[in-house]
């Protein structure tokens, strides 16, 4: 069911972040374990994509982590209030990664609603990517954790969508890419009500 580490290696972003739709991410936390179905995910493309923080070979303390070899998990601080949750993927060095934007809550629901302090049944509690992160209890201390570990990782459930079930798009809130902003590398679940605005 676990995700393998083989899997993270894969170096084309752009098909992990769609195939990772419909896997489930896990967290313990504290004994806690929650869940929730992965419906909306941005694909980051290392060296060449502006809206990379690895844009141009950029190498510093917080981007580092993005050079890893693919499998472990990226998280920082947006906007000094939200943590962001990725997963790094590829070989190491080259520095891909996906972004997490919205999940489905699956197990762990009543901690999930103490987290957020909004009910489990309210889209808001785990849609777009800090709400979801806040929701697994996901912080800065699971920055650089191995995802076929026992802290956070993922796991197949078999639940798959067709491609008319796949909406892509331009990805959210990274103006400052330029071109790069308008490139369809966002990916959700069509009409799921998990999926963070705007939906088409």
């Amino acid at each position: 069911m676990k995700l393998s580490l083989s899997y993270y290696l894969n170096q084309d972003v752009l098909f992990l972040a769609k195939d990772l739709l419909g896997k489930v991410l896990f967290t313990e936390v504290n004994g806690d374990i929650t869940a929730g179905i992965i419906v909306e995910t941005e694909a980051y493309f290392g060296v060449v994509d502006k809206a990379s923080h690895a844009y141009g070979g950029r190498r510093t303390e917080r981007t580092e982590t993005l050079y890893s070899q693919g499998g472990i998990s990226y998280v920082y601080l947006c906007y000094g209030i939200h943590h962001l949750f990725n997963i790094v993927t590829s070989i190491e060095g080259e520095p891909h990664a996906v972004l997490i934007r919205a999940v489905e809550p699956l197990a762990g629901k009543e901690i999930m609603e103490l987290r957020r302090n909004i009910s489990a049944d309210k889209p808001a509690v785990s849609s777009g990517p800090g709400s979801a992160a806040k929701a697994l209890g996901i912080n800065r201390s699971f920055n650089k954790k191995d995802l076929t570990e026992n802290e956070i990782w993922i796991e197949d459930h078999g639940i798959r969508y067709a491609p008319d079930e796949i909406v892509a798009g331009p990805r959210i809130g990274v103006a400052y890419a330029q071109e790069d902003a308008l490139l369809p590398w966002r990916f959700y679940v069509k009409g799921n009500p998990y999926v963070s605005k705007p939906r088409s």
